[in-house]
């Protein structure tokens, strides 16, 4: 169960390096961050992803804090791939970052899956 939070723990602050700029940013997305406006906006989302990542391996320690890291980890998962499935057409970067949201995807319902078995055999 920890273990799955530290996972995807881990695939969020992976784009915490975007916080660096456009150069870091086009590695990650194969996309230009030239308009000061989208680098800005990209910039602090990869802060948002490190502070989400950074909750939820923390969380991995606490476990009164796991079920809301796990609400946290699925709504953020699931809503990338919901995102990127409607719309479609996403370059090779971007398809890396769905499957690593699939992985994600996979230790989040394991690890759920494992809290709630546990849950239900202490009560």
């Amino acid at each position: 169960m920890s273990a799955m939070l530290i996972v995807v723990g881990v695939i969020h602050l992976i784009p915490v390096t975007g916080v660096l700029g456009g150069e870091r940013l086009a590695a990650l997305y194969g996309l230009r961050f030239d308009e000061p406006n989208l680098a800005i906006l990209m910039r602090h989302r990869a802060v948002l992803f490190g502070l989400l990542g950074a909750f939820m391996v923390f969380a991995a320690f606490r476990p009164a804090l796991q079920t809301l890291a796990f609400v946290g980890g699925f709504v953020s998962v699931v809503s990338f791939l919901w995102l990127a499935w409607s719309v479609g057409g996403y370059n090779a970067e971007v398809n890396r970052v769905f499957v690593a949201d699939l992985v994600a995807l996979g230790c989040l319902m394991v690890g759920a899956s494992l809290s709630v078995t546990l849950s239900l055999r202490t009560r």
